[in-house]
């Protein structure tokens, strides 16, 4: 299954830290979005039908935490 950049950024920003947790999390976000949100909110579906769709050993397997080491490096 493949993780788009976008909605790999998405679950970076409302990580938890489980599977279970980030599909609750994008859930609770999902429910404040206004009615003209519909990019927002397709991305969002898109990102929680990918989340129950795999094992909790591929979450964990995801690289949701940005290295900020590296970026502050690239910077340089």
């Amino acid at each position: 299954m493949k993780i788009t950049f976008e909605e790999r950024q998405l679950m970076s920003l409302y990580n938890t830290g489980t599977r279970t947790g980030l599909i609750a999390a994008l859930e609770e976000m999902r429910g404040y979005l206004a009615a003209d949100e519909t990019e927002l909110r397709e991305l969002t579906d898109s990102a929680i039908a990918k989340l129950r769709g795999m094992s909790d050993a591929e979450y964990d397997a995801l690289d949701l935490f940005p290295d900020f080491e590296k970026e502050d490096m690239d910077a340089e």
